[in-house]
């Protein structure tokens, strides 16, 4: 069984978990208070809102019954990885943060990114924003990160104060002890980011709706558990600010519902840059018009949109990195080149209004409302 995702038309209004996230940890960077607060942010990626619910999950329970449970959060567009992470840590939409895909073309610089290829480390792809981190340390405080999607990277000539570069072999038990001993140090960070891959890896595998899925919800619930062991183990319980949260949904798929682009396009005609749910097509020099129109009524799953007509409330428009076409799968549908490449609806989005949720215990933060 096999998954993949497709966006629901996404609503104008956003809850803004990003954007309030940098404002909280900002006013708690910028307070005069001798006791500085500090924040750990947490996300396993691609955990949907309902996982909490399919098994027993204790560790997430008392987390929210020690702080507060926010649970919808709606993704940014388009709700993968790479865009939704660079979103959470900046509060601005992929237009505006330039990292619109997990694979991307810049024509002004004739460069491609691509997560797949782990070509991801050039810093001017990253540049069109200040991720939370540097806005920290221009206030004279530390950070850490460990393995956050781009944290590893040269973003205005800085690092974090302490960063991890990326390994996915590297166990979410020596995350977490990278994270504690920073946060103990002699000179301590006041802001930690903690990523782990799962149950995203898993869930591409298995399919999100799989019975499979039930032991790996319950190993995230245990790796949570573990967190908070150590951190009251550190004596940092009472006094982090901790918020799990996650970067998107999924959706169940199947082979029969796939929609292969060289059924309708001549493959020399045109570039995909990125591929399902959200296809980014690159029409070949003289060939926008063909690429278009052989896509625009060709199949009912599929919605194209050229450029300048993608809906303003996904804002995904006003950035080169953005292909002049995209093309749209429905919820559990994927689009693909052709079958003849390897078969696997991967790349997940928003599957519903309620795709992730958010934890926090905070405190000490006076006033303060988590969305």
């Amino acid at each position: 069984m096999l998954n993949c995702s497709s966006p629901l038309k996404m609503t104008s209004r956003l809850l803004w978990v990003a954007f309030k996230l940098a404002a909280l940890t900002l006013s708690v960077t910028l307070s005069l208070q001798p006791e500085q607060q500090k924040v750990l942010l947490v996300s396993f990626d691609g955990f949907r809102w309902d996982y909490l619910y399919r098994v027993p999950t204790p560790h997430f329970h008392y987390v929210m019954k020690s702080g507060v449970h926010v649970k919808q959060v709606t993704n940014i567009f388009i709700t993968k990885t790479y865009p939704n992470h660079y979103t959470l840590v900046t509060g601005l939409f992929a237009e505006n943060h330039g990292i619109v895909a997990n694979d991307m073309f810049d024509p002004i610089l004739n460069k491609s990114f691509s997560l797949e290829d782990m070509n991801i480390y050039d810093s001017e792809f990253w540049e069109d924003a200040i991720p939370i981190w540097i806005t920290n340390q221009r206030a004279g405080r530390a950070s850490g990160a460990a393995m956050w999607p781009g944290s590893d990277v040269k973003i205005h000539e800085s690092f974090p104060t302490h960063y991890m570069l990326y390994n996915e072999s590297v166990s979410f038990e020596d995350r977490v002890a990278k994270i504690i001993e920073w946060f103990t140090a002699k000179e301590p960070i006041h802001l930690g980011l903690l990523y782990w891959e799962d149950p995203d890896d898993m869930g591409h595998r298995l399919g999100p709706d799989s019975p499979l899925m039930g032991p790996v919800i319950s190993d995230i619930d245990n790796k949570l558990g573990y967190l908070i062991q150590r951190l009251k183990e550190a004596k940092l319980w009472d006094t982090l600010n901790l918020i799990i949260t996650s970067d998107h949904g999924m959706t169940q798929c199947s082979e029969e519902k796939v929609i292969e682009l060289d059924q309708y396009l001549d493959k020399d005609h045109y570039i995909l840059i990125d591929q399902s749910p959200v296809a980014a097509i690159l029409p070949k020099e003289g060939k926008f018009d063909e690429v278009y129109e052989a896509l625009a009524h060709a199949h009912p799953n599929l919605t194209v949109y050229k450029k300048e007509e993608i809906p303003e409330r996904w804002h995904y428009k006003y950035n080169n990195r953005i292909q002049p076409i995209i093309a749209v799968a429905d919820e559990g549908w994927s689009i693909l080149q052709n079958k003849s490449a390897d078969f696997m609806c991967e790349y997940v989005t928003v599957v519903s209004s309620h795709s992730a949720s958010l934890f926090a215990k905070v405190d000490a933060m006076d006033n303060t409302v988590v969305y």
